[in-house]
């Protein structure tokens, strides 16, 4: 779980939330009408931008933003270490029955076990790798794209209820809670674009950069162990990916 990310949400709506109850009567922003306009109109415009298994595959990926962990480098470089040390010893069929954290990391350990050449196992797992960021950088896109969508409709939403407002003027004292209702949606856009999608957006870029950072170190540490490198000289080589104030720490 990303403390980060559920603290954020729920603080940020908190909030929010607080200060409509201390201001008065909470139910005066809850609006059926003016929720349809921005959640539905959010959802399938932005659909229309996407195929739909595009679309439904982005709550999917939405799910790292919250329950995703991504690996830490420094325990990457202790695993690659430690296999580094058993293929010395006992060649790279040494490694077949070795277990290790990272999916990735585990099918690169077959390539080496069944004997492809370096290149070849550098090449498939560079493609699995930018197929899995592309898949990342499309669901971040797709919330990037709701997080444009949701104040329009919100506009639009108030602009329909403008329209019904100015429509209806016999009744000076319904102009009032007319025009609150009309802003109702430009709110509901603005909160659903600021504390919600636009920020999920931003976390799966980050997750992205921190899992493209992490099968770099998996693929450079491979390659080394299929070459035979010393693992001392492995470790060091990995921790140039670490902050400089860290590349002590390990080992």
């Amino acid at each position: 779980m990303d403390i980060a990310t559920l603290v954020g949400l729920i603080g940020a709506m908190g909030l929010i939330i607080a200060a409509m109850v201390m201001g008065g009567d909470a139910g005066v922003f809850v609006n059926p009408p003016s929720l349809l306009i921005v959640v539905g109109g959010t959802l399938l415009v932005a659909m229309m931008k996407y195929t739909l298994a595009q679309f439904l595959g982005a709550g999917k990926i939405a799910a790292k933003a919250f329950i995703y962990k991504s690996a830490n480098p420094e325990d990457i470089i202790s695993e690659t270490v430690e296999l580094a040390d058993a293929a010395r010893k006992g060649g790279l069929l040494s490694l077949e029955d070795k277990q290790v954290s990272s999916d990735f990391m585990q099918r690169g350990i077959q390539l080496l076990v069944d004997g492809h050449d370096p290149e070849v196992v550098k090449m498939l797992l560079k493609k699995e790798a930018k197929l899995t960021s592309d898949r990342h950088e499309q669901g971040a896109t797709i919330f990037a794209a709701m997080g444009d969508v949701a104040p329009a409709m919100g506009m639009i939403g108030t602009l329909i209820g403008l329209v019904q407002m100015l429509s209806n003027m016999s009744d000076p004292k319904a102009i009032g809670p007319a025009m609150a209702v009309a802003l109702l949606t430009t709110l509901y856009g603005a909160m659903i674009a600021t504390c919600i999608v636009l920020p999920m957006s931003d976390k799966l870029g980050l997750r992205r950069q921190e899992e493209e950072l992490n099968q770099a170190m998996i693929i450079d540490g491979l390659l080394a162990i299929q070459a035979g490198q010393n693992p001392r000289v492995i470790e060091q080589m990995l921790k140039n990916y670490l902050p400089e104030k860290k590349r002590g720490e390990n080992g």
